[in-house]
């Protein structure tokens, strides 16, 4: 079988835009990686469950915003429009299920922003909704509120939204129109930086929280009365006794939910940890190395017997192979070039 995968990029150096790759998972290797969009900064990518159409950052000039394309048969994308705004460009995009509110959020203007998606043509219109958060915390890179994620939970109801600035995780209530409406909000540890956050695919009231400077993916609970959230543990995604810079990046479930993975930037590694099935608690199995300068992003293969692994600062791809009894990862192929690769999505 042969799967097509994006990644997202910044566009400082040699990158040109959105880049393609192929999974051979026959061959057990990764190749052809091309350019399939260019566009100024794509930083993060979301591509819907229809494989229909892919969302993306971008920038023009002074201005920032989101992107939609179509999705071909052979991969390629056609730009279908953007929405801008003056100012630095987003740093997450994301949807909700059945494709009807686009969420964009912003690291430095500290802001998470939602749009209405055209059912029709998968267009998106101006911004709705513009929420600024406010707040800080006591790490040197909390000067002010960088909102870094925003995803609706299982039961569409809610969308929650990480505040790494402030140490908040967010709760809207996303009315017809698209519009937020604040409801709940969590504190998590002061100077953890809350970075990503992804639900357990069955135990629908555990998500997964990973911090940018705490070192620690938190486990919690969800509460779909209210949106409401509260910490359930805390476990570590590097060794104890390293002490260098690390910064937590992405986190990812396997769909069985038996398994949960984090990336560490500075470490280099991804903390693999195996789930309880009745809490959702977690184990650490294994930390492997990334094979290369600062995991940003990471992504399971739609078989899942393959991980990928985008290495920002050295500019390559790295492609393991999964154990789906253990969860725990064997290095194949670790060589693939791709420019400031810090997205990648299947």
């Amino acid at each position: 079988m042969k799967y097509t995968g994006y990644i997202g990029t910044y566009t400082k150096r040699e990158s040109q835009g959105i880049y393609s790759f192929e999974l051979d998972t026959a061959e057990r290797k990764l190749t052809n990686v091309r350019v399939v969009a260019e566009v100024n900064s794509p930083t993060y990518l979301k591509i819907t469950d229809d494989k229909k159409y892919l969302y993306s950052i971008c920038k023009e000039e002074g201005d920032g915003g989101v992107a939609s394309f179509t999705i071909g048969e052979n991969g390629e994308l056609t730009l279908l429009n953007r929405q801008l705004s003056p100012g630095a460009n987003p740093c997450h995009v994301n949807t909700d299920q059945n494709n009807r509110y686009l969420f964009s959020t912003n690291y430095h203007k500290g802001t998470v922003d939602s749009y209405l998606i055209n059912p029709e043509d998968g267009t998106i219109s101006p911004a709705v909704s513009t929420i600024q958060h406010t707040g800080s915390g006591p790490d040197p890179r909390q000067e002010k509120p960088h909102v870094h994620y925003a995803g609706m939970t299982p039961d569409e109801k809610y969308l929650a939204v990480a505040d790494l600035g402030s140490d908040l995780l967010v709760t809207y209530k996303v009315n017809d129109q698209g519009e937020l409406k604040e409801v709940n909000r969590l504190e998590v540890p002061a100077g953890s930086g809350p970075r990503h956050i992804e639900f357990h695919p069955q135990l629908e009231n555990i998500a997964y929280l990973v911090t940018e400077f705490g070192r620690e993916v938190i486990v919690l609970n969800y509460d779909s009365v209210d949106g409401s959230f509260s910490i359930v543990q805390r476990v570590r995604t590097v060794p104890e006794d390293f002490t260098e810079n690390n910064q937590g990046s992405a986190i990812h479930v396997s769909s069985d939910g038996k398994f949960v993975y984090a990336g560490n930037r500075g470490h280099n590694s991804i903390a693999v940890y195996k789930t309880e099935k009745n809490t959702g608690k977690l184990t650490l199995i294994e930390i492997t190395p990334s094979e290369g300068d600062w995991p940003r992003d990471f992504v399971l293969d739609p078989s899942e017997e393959f991980l990928v692994v985008a290495n920002q600062e050295s500019d390559n791809l790295v492609l393991f192979a999964r154990d789906k009894e253990t969860g725990q990862l064997t290095l194949i192929q670790k060589d693939i070039h791709a420019p400031e690769a810090i997205c990648l999505k299947f």
